[in-house]
């Protein structure tokens, strides 16, 4: 017995430094369990999954920009031997990401936010910089030795997950929240690698202000991405010295800023949510290029995707899922839902919905939780099927079957112009005609004052800021 054990002790010490691997940026041995190659496979799977999930931002000089930009910083980086990968997302949520194996993704929200190309750079930095030290490598490594927990902590009703978009894709475990001590060492390659390749660091601190300003801007929200960061303010004077002590050591002393250029390459880009792609209003869900509406439950949060439109009770116990349905026919497209989800079928009929024709059903599945109960509406509608599927379990059916079919049955063709023809706001870059504080000079612009301080807060200035005759700022129009 006891040689058995020295035996499984040492086999254990072997598997733990063959599991070992040397940090490209401490020089440092890191318990990783995943080859590089197992990462860039990872990275590989989860690229298509965020672009269907997100969308491609349509933009080539943007597209361009952020690539140019991101090869020649992999190439000055510590980890230079792998493909990197960089695209900006249709999204106005204010973020930016790495996954494993070389791919980094920002928002256009986050793009509309920067002010200059440096500020971009420390942001693009900070991210090649996770990808560099292996930080969602190692992540990762942690959610494989802690399954139990993640399962145990997730906010939606386990036996509901695989019916969430998110859940069943796997997308889950690529935006695990990354340590403090991770992102204090991604600012501090952020600095390095912006700085390496021309940039002024500085300015990298000035955009956690403006992230510190959209944190307490009342009914904004920031990604969670941003809740396990180190404060902002800190950041700031943090990211002030390390931007010194790189410009000393690289004697360093023309260094970029480029505001009017990427003021000027990012004049017309979108701002906030695309009307084109759906948008709610009074909890209604409209979509103008589709054609269609539909009331969203009180009180329930939503998301939209060009994939899906999604809406949940906050509280976990129900979500409804809006998708096109698979199959030529209603008969079809219920009979393909069932296989794919390996549901059983209550009962299901015919009905119309405002003029369309649809199938109502009504489908079980019994798992070792308990069982679920789901009300599914196939709608068809201008030369579509429309699944709107309703889930919670098979106790709290009964308590939403109204709230379900409540949503379902007001699926009705939009008619409305005004909100058939709604259009985006964008960013608009105008040029200062005389010296005047940024609050007038908005004004001049016809801001309304409502929106002063957003507007103030996109610029990365005060509304008191001295702006003098011919610099460019942004302003919000249509």
């Amino acid at each position: 017995m006891k040689r058995l054990s020295i035996t499984v002790l040492l086999t254990s010490i072997m598997l733990f430094f063959n599991s070992c691997s040397t940090n490209p940026v401490t020089g440092k041995k890191d318990v990783i369990l995943m080859s590089e190659g197992q990462e860039l496979a990872m990275g590989q799977q989860a690229d298509p999954q965020i672009v269907a999930q997100f969308g491609m931002y349509e933009n080539p000089a943007i597209q361009r920009f952020i690539d140019e930009k991101g090869q020649a910083m992999a190439a000055i980086s510590h980890r230079n031997n792998i493909k990197y990968n960089f695209k900006v997302l249709d999204s106005p949520v204010i973020n930016a990401f790495a996954v494993p194996g070389g791919y980094v993704y920002f928002t256009r929200g986050i793009m509309a936010h920067f002010n200059n190309e440096a500020q971009f750079a420390g942001v693009l930095g900070h991210e090649i910089g996770h990808i560099a030290a292996r930080h969602s490598a190692q992540q990762q490594s942690k959610s494989i030795l802690a399954q139990v927990g993640l399962i145990a902590g997730m906010v939606i009703a386990p036996e509901l997950a695989q019916f969430g978009e998110m859940a069943s894709q796997g997308l889950g475990l690529l935006f695990l929240k990354f340590g403090r001590d991770d992102e204090r060492e991604s600012d501090r390659l952020g600095v390095e690698y912006s700085t390496k390749i021309g940039y002024d660091a500085d300015e990298m601190a000035d955009f956690f202000l403006t992230l510190q300003r959209k944190q307490e801007e009342s009914g904004q929200s920031i990604p969670e991405f941003f809740s396990t960061h180190p404060d902002p303010g800190n950041r700031y004077t943090t990211v002030q010295q390390l931007a010194a002590e790189w410009q000393k050591k690289l004697k360093a002393t023309k260094l970029e800023v480029g505001r009017n250029s990427y003021l000027r390459m990012i004049d017309g880009m979108v701002y906030g949510e695309d009307p084109k792609q759906g948008f709610v209003e009074n909890q209604i869900f409209y979509h103008p290029e589709l054609k269609f509406q539909f009331p969203i439950p009180q009180g329930w949060k939503y998301l939209n995707s060009p994939q899906s439109f999604q809406m949940g009770e906050p509280n976990g116990k129900a979500i409804m899922n809006l998708t096109l349905a698979p199959g030529t026919s209603l008969e079809d497209a219920a009979r393909q839902t069932l296989e794919g989800y390996k549901l059983t079928l209550v009962e299901s009929k015919n009905v119309p919905v405002n003029g369309n024709n649809a199938l109502a059903m009504v489908a079980e599945q019994k798992q070792e939780q308990g069982t679920i109960g789901t009300l599914t509406y196939f709608i068809q509608y201008g030369g579509n099927i429309y699944s709107i599927m309703g889930i919670t379990t098979a106790n709290d059916f009964n308590n939403y079957f109204n709230t379900f079919s409540g949503t379902m049955t007001n699926f009705k063709p939009l008619t409305d112009q005004s909100k058939i023809n709604k259009k985006p706001e964008r960013i608009r870059i105008k040029t200062v005609a005389n010296s005047t504080s940024l609050s007038q000079a908005l004004q001049n612009f016809g801001m309304p004052t409502n929106r002063l301080e957003e507007i103030a807060v996109l610029n990365g200035m005060q509304l008191i800021d001295r702006v003098d005759k011919g610099t460019l700022i942004k302003v919000i129009a249509q």
